[in-house]
């Protein structure tokens, strides 16, 4: 994993919450500090949102924060349509999506990696290097994400091309270990900040945001 040295000056840690449904929800989580927020296109996901509840959402966010918009394995056409209704500002893919599936839409993207021993990450990174980063979370078979459990990040590798984004089993009591551990560009929390699924806790979001501002100094 990667390390910072002492000539290197720390960056501030970006934060995303994923799986809002309700635009309360968000603009609580702007008002913590929060970056980006997540919107999740998955029907089976007991998080997913409908294009009315996305765009209500979406047009509520003041400028500088970044909406992103869940996929696993949908088709181009869905993508687009789904930009053009919401007007989201980030694709995330979340499923088996090809480098040259996940570039057709036109639409910048991360892509999300479940990590596991024999994955090779820097093989996907330059695989993926039309990405704008790689989201790292845990690999659980038949789920595409948003599990709640972490994942061995001894199993990152030093020198990833692209912008890493840690995720999996994430919340207040041990992002502040994994910012300092890893040292990510970025921080993504679903679970770990919610009363209910698809229903954020503020103070556990405010904990969240707390948690890494400390590593950050």
């Amino acid at each position: 994993m990667s390390s910072p040295s002492s000539d290197h000056p720390l960056q501030r840690t970006r934060i995303k919450v994923c799986g809002f449904t309700r635009v309360d929800d968000a603009l609580a989580a702007v008002e913590a500090g929060v970056d980006a927020i997540g919107l999740v296109f998955y029907p089976p996901s007991p998080r997913n949102v409908s294009v009315e509840q996305a765009a209500q959402i979406v047009r509520a966010l003041p400028p500088f924060v970044t909406s992103v918009a869940l996929f696993v394995d949908a088709d181009r056409d869905t993508v687009r349509a789904t930009r053009d209704a919401v007007g989201f500002d980030l694709a995330q893919y979340h499923g088996d999506e090809t480098p040259e599936a996940c570039a057709a839409t036109g639409i910048p993207f991360i892509k999300a990696l479940r990590v596991r021993p024999g994955l090779d990450l820097l093989h996907c990174s330059k695989a993926f290097h039309q990405a704008r980063g790689l989201l790292l979370d845990a690999f659980q078979p038949g789920v595409p994400g948003g599990t709640g459990h972490r994942f061995d990040w001894t199993l990152i590798p030093d020198g990833l091309p692209l912008p890493l984004i840690l995720s999996g089993g994430l919340g207040p009591d041990n992002v502040g270990e994994a910012v300092r551990r890893v040292r990510p560009y970025a921080v993504d929390v679903s679970s770990g900040v919610e009363r209910e699924k698809g229903i954020k806790c503020a103070d556990l979001v405010r904990d969240f945001v707390r948690g890494v501002r400390n590593e950050d100094v």
